[in-house]
C-alpha cells in the first residue's frame, strides 16, 4: 500500500493542544483510536508538509485550467 492507494474507510480527525504542551492529532476509525502527540517544532514541520502538498496540488490544478 502507498499514499495513493484508495481505501473505503471513514475516519474522524481532531487536532488540538494537550495539557502537556504537545500538539495532538487524534484519529478515530472503526472503533480504533490513535492519539499522536508532537512537539511544537514537529507540529510546525507537519503543517509545512501539509501546506507544501496542498500547494503542489493547487499548482497542478491551476496548470490544467490553462
Amino acid at each position: 500500500m502507498s499514499i495513493n492507494t484508495e481505501r473505503d474507510i471513514e475516519a474522524n480527525l481532531q487536532i488540538g493542544p494537550t495539557d502537556q504542551g504537545m500538539v495532538r492529532l487524534f484519529v478515530e476509525a472503526d472503533g480504533i483510536e490513535i492519539p499522536m502527540d508532537f512537539t511544537i517544532d514537529e507540529a510546525f514541520e507537519i503543517a509545512e508538509e501539509i501546506t507544501a502538498a496542498a500547494n503542489r496540488i493547487a499548482g497542478t490544478k491551476a496548470n490544467r485550467k490553462k
